[in-house]
């Protein structure tokens, strides 16, 4: 099985700091992997190269056969928007717009179909079980139905991996577990593949894997 994400001998210094140390990873498609480490770690950071946020000092990184350092900013932004999804601590929903249009959004971008990415949200918002607010606007959702809709948002253009930094970071204890387990259901449903840095253990505990990091390694 050819990995969908490649990360090898990355590289990623800010001044005299080095935050990444020659890190190398593969995901698998349908796979669920967990990073952890402390603050300072250099999680996000890898998170962010490889979804083409931040570009690594040296090393390669292969998202779904594509080689992303050659690729310029219109190519960046095209394969951004198609191929990796984005789930943040902070949902970033836009507070003028619906659910439903919030989730459509990285379609429309991309120059789909208008009727073909609403009936997609419509059916995604369902299977994040947020059916029944599809018309409610951000400020109208609690913070766990507005991360669901965020979810949603990150599978609209059937993106090769969802990337997710602290997704129940937010949260409070129930609505974390109702979260977390959301990631498995969807992976189940859609054969998603998922990358989370989390500091937490229970999110941690469930994945497939579990990539620990300590000063800008993996060490396990």
């Amino acid at each position: 099985m050819k990995p969908i994400v490649k990360v090898s001998n990355v590289k990623k210094s800010f001044g005299n700091l080095e935050v990444l140390k020659n890190v190398s990873l593969e995901v698998n498609a349908g796979e669920v992997v967990a990073i952890v480490g402390a603050s300072g770690a250099g999680k996000t950071t890898l998170l962010q190269i490889i979804g083409t946020l931040s570009a690594c000092d040296s090393g390669e990184v292969i998202v779904d056969k594509r080689n992303i350092s050659g690729l310029n900013d219109k190519e960046l932004s095209a394969l951004r928007n198609t191929k990796i999804g984005f789930v943040f601590q902070f949902h970033h929903l836009l507070a003028e717009f619906s659910a439903l249009e919030n989730v459509a959004l990285p379609g429309y971008i991309a120059g789909r179909d208008k009727s073909e990415v609403e009936k997609q949200a419509v059916e995604l918002l369902r299977a994040v079980g947020m059916e029944h607010r599809m018309e409610h606007k951000p400020t109208e959702l609690s913070g766990g139905e507005q991360q669901r809709v965020a979810i949603a948002r990150a599978l609209i253009n059937s993106p090769a991996v969802v990337l997710a930094d602290e997704p129940s970071g937010n949260l409070d204890s129930a609505t974390k577990l109702d979260i977390h387990n959301l990631f498995f259901e969807l992976r189940e449903r859609f054969g998603q593949t998922f990358i989370i840095v989390t500091h937490d253990e229970s999110l941690a505990a469930l994945a497939d894997r579990k990539i620990v990091m300590k000063d800008g390694q993996i060490v396990r």
